[in-house]
């Protein structure tokens, strides 16, 4: 199975005879394993040049650059499974027919809800009082039909996500305060993690949709912009509560995560290099958890759930298969 890889060192990164080589400034040399990796998530400060890249392309390899806060910066993607004229030209047509588009916005938020719901109901059975919290999300989703447009759906789901995140005082250890969510920057340690794993989530969905020749720029609930893959945002909704809010809950309630692992600076609360490490290897191992698919008969990962749900996607643009959004089966 293809897996992705992630340097946290600061130096370079750079081709090396048949596979890659990271640099330390303290000149130790790291290997990556490029015949067999989905991405190389980049989170230090690194430098690499256009043989790196070029080598990565013929790999089918993608790089994806987290900056100094945290949040994804950019990716390099693989020419392989780039877009398709025909693909496109689907996309834009459903992004320009109010009723496509507030249909497939619809699937994206109602998939969303119910995740963060099933989430909720998991931890009300853990000893936690989320009952009330449980019947407004449910009360929340029955909203979603009655959204006359676009906009009032994204209030609809804003109110979901504002529910869902008052759960997490009572899911989490008492050390750890959460009161709203705060980013650009994070102002305390959950809002930190909430941010690191969502952009990770973003990132692996970015990975996903270009394997399938969607263009990731053309979207339908979030509103397409210049400067960001907004199809990724969309499909990301749909995975949040599956994987960066479920790591979460971990990490903080076993203790694998202490106030020791952030750091603050500048009105900011940024993970530590352990700290991102911690996080991004049980963030790691869950993608590579199998479940038994219903409708495919066989196990798959979380990870393939991505791309899936791409597919999924493309298949209602062209092919006229209405489009189902992932909703956690167990």
């Amino acid at each position: 199975m293809d897996r992705n890889y992630h340097v946290f060192s600061d130096g370079r990164i750079e081709r090396n005879d048949d596979t890659i080589r990271v640099v330390t400034e303290d000149g130790e040399k790291k290997y990556v394993p490029v015949e067999n990796a989905e991405a190389v998530f980049l989170h230090g400060q690194i430098d690499f040049n256009t043989r790196f890249v070029s080598f990565l392309d013929d790999h089918g390899t993608a790089a994806h650059v987290f900056g100094w806060n945290d949040y994804y910066a950019g990716s390099v993607m693989p020419t392989k499974g780039q877009t398709s004229g025909q693909t496109v030209v689907g996309q834009v047509r459903a992004y320009e027919n109010p009723e496509e588009r507030l249909r497939l916005a619809s699937a994206f938020v109602s998939g969303s809800i119910h995740n963060m719901r099933t989430n909720v109901t998991y931890y009300n059975g853990k000893d936690r009082d989320l009952e009330s919290e449980r019947a407004e999300l449910a009360s929340i989703a029955d909203d979603v039909s009655d959204a006359g447009d676009v906009s009032e759906l994204m209030g609809v789901e804003a109110t979901a996500r504002k529910v869902y995140y008052r759960t997490f005082r009572k899911i989490l250890p008492d050390e750890f305060t959460f009161g709203r969510r705060e980013f650009n920057p994070p102002t305390n340690e959950v809002n930190s993690l909430i941010s690191f794993g969502n952009s990770l989530v973003y990132a692996n969905c970015v990975s996903a949709i270009r394997a399938t020749a969607l263009d990731p720029s053309i979207s339908y609930l979030h509103e397409p912009g210049e400067r960001r893959y907004s199809l990724s945002l969309d499909i990301a909704d749909l995975f949040k509560p599956l994987l960066a809010d479920r790591v979460l809950f971990r990490v903080l309630n076993r203790r694998q995560l202490t106030a020791d692992d952030f750091e603050k600076e500048l009105g900011a609360c940024l993970l530590s290099e352990r700290g991102r490490k911690v996080y991004t290897k049980e963030f790691e191992e869950t993608l590579e958890r199998t479940i038994e698919h219903p409708e495919l008969n066989r196990k798959v990962s979380y990870q393939h759930l991505l791309r899936l749900e791409a597919y999924k996607l493309k298949k209602d643009l062209l092919a006229g298969e209405q489009y189902e959004p992932f909703k956690r089966w167990w």
